[in-house]
């Protein structure tokens, strides 16, 4: 069988098996729409907000997570360095910090 034999099918809403795992670990959730979903996750330090959308054109789920995470004032710049030196080995996606 060669590869032009094969059929390919659509590709399923990863969305929906994230809501299953959500719901299986006891996560709140919300569906904002079809291909959206935000969880919130406690975590031993923080809460995880959790948002993931499906990307259907580009066949990839784009995921963001936002914490709370104080950095003390003399030490921001250090912080925001740090996080450069992070991205640029980054191939895809990148971490910032939010001036509140």
């Amino acid at each position: 069988m060669s590869l032009i034999d094969i059929e390919y099918s659509e590709i399923p809403n990863p969305v929906d098996l994230i809501e299953q795992i959500a719901s299986a670990h006891n996560w709140s959730f919300d569906r904002s729409g079809e291909d959206e979903i935000t969880i919130s996750v406690t975590g031993n330090w923080c809460e995880y907000s959790v948002s993931l959308s499906w990307m259907e054109g580009l066949e990839a789920v784009h995921l963001a997570c936002a914490f709370d995470f104080k950095v003390i004032e003399r030490r921001k710049l250090d912080v925001m360095k740090l996080l450069a030196c992070i991205n640029e080995q980054l191939w895809v996606g990148h971490f910032d910090i939010w001036q509140a």
